[in-house]
C-alpha cells in the first residue's frame, strides 16, 4: 500500500501492482501481439499482392504502438492490464495526460528487453514499483480494485470544522511554494533524514520554540493543516 499526497494535500492510499502482476500483463500483451502478427501475416500471404503501405499500416504500426494506443483509449489499460486488473495512473490518482502516456511508452526501450529488462530492477527497488518510464512520466501501475476504493484520510479536513483551532499560528506566514515543498517531503519514508532536517529548518525559520507532536512528520502534517485553515480564512 502506498500513501500518495495529492495537489490538494489529501492523502490517498493505492496499492502498486506487483512485479508478478506487471510481468503477467506484459506476457499477455506479447501473446496478443504475436497472435495479431500471425493473423495478418496469414491474411497477407493469401493475397496475391500486398503493398508496403498496407504492411506498414496494418501490421507494423499497430504492433509498434499497441501499448500506447491501448492505454490512451482504454483508460490506462492494455489487454494484459485489463486481464490482470491493473491500470496506469498518475501518482496522485488522476488520469495521465497524453504526454505522460507518450513518455512512459518511449522509455520502454530503456526499461524493456532491449536493455536486459532494466525496468524490472528499478521496479524492485522503487517504493511505488515504478519503472524508469513511470518515474519520468510521474505515473504508476496500480491494482484496479485499490483505485476504485480509494481511502481518503478524513483527518486531512479537520481545518474545515468550525471548532478547529490552529496549533501553530506561524503557519499563516508560509508561502504556497513552501507548503508544496513540505508536502513533497512528506511523501518520503518516515525514517528519511530529510524529514527531520526540513522540520528543523521550518521551526527555525518560523521561530517555533515548542512542538506538540511526537514526530517530525506529525509536526509537518499539523503545519500543513494549519496553513490550510488560514488559507481558507482568506477566501
Amino acid at each position: 500500500m502506498a500513501d500518495i499526497i495529492t495537489g490538494q494535500y489529501v492523502k490517498i492510499m493505492q496499492t502498486p501492482a506487483s512485479i508478478g502482476e506487471r510481468m503477467a500483463a506484459q506476457l499477455i500483451d506479447w501473446v496478443v501481439m504475436v497472435a495479431y502478427y500471425f493473423l495478418f501475416y496469414y491474411i497477407f500471404d493469401m493475397l496475391s499482392w500486398v503493398s508496403f503501405t498496407a504492411v506498414l499500416l496494418f501490421l507494423i504500426l499497430p504492433i509498434l504502438f499497441y501499448s500506447l494506443l491501448c492505454e490512451i483509449f482504454n483508460n490506462g489499460q492494455t489487454i494484459g492490464k485489463w486481464f490482470m486488473k491493473t491500470r496506469v495512473v498518475m501518482k496522485d490518482g488522476t488520469t495521465p495526460s497524453l504526454g505522460s502516456y507518450l513518455l512512459r511508452w518511449l522509455l520502454w526501450i530503456v526499461d524493456g528487453p532491449t536493455l536486459s529488462f532494466l525496468g524490472v530492477l528499478v521496479i524492485l527497488i522503487n517504493k511505488h514499483s515504478q519503472r524508469i518510464g513511470d518515474i519520468a512520466a510521474g505515473t504508476m501501475v496500480i491494482r484496479l480494485n485499490s483505485y476504485s476504493q480509494l481511502q481518503v484520510s478524513l483527518d486531512e479536513f479537520d481545518f474545515l470544522s468550525s471548532n478547529y483551532r490552529p496549533t501553530y499560528p506561524q503557519a499563516a506566514d508560509l508561502s504556497l511554494e513552501q507548503v508544496n515543498l513540505i508536502s513533497k517531503t512528506l511523501e518520503l519514508e518516515m525514517d528519511d533524514p530529510r524529514i527531520s532536517a526540513l522540520a528543523a529548518k521550518v521551526r527555525s525559520t518560523l521561530g517555533i520554540q515548542t512542538v506538540h507532536e511526537r514526530s517530525d512528520m506529525s509536526f509537518l502534517w499539523q503545519l500543513v493543516r494549519d496553513y490550510q485553515y488560514y488559507a481558507l480564512e482568506e477566501i
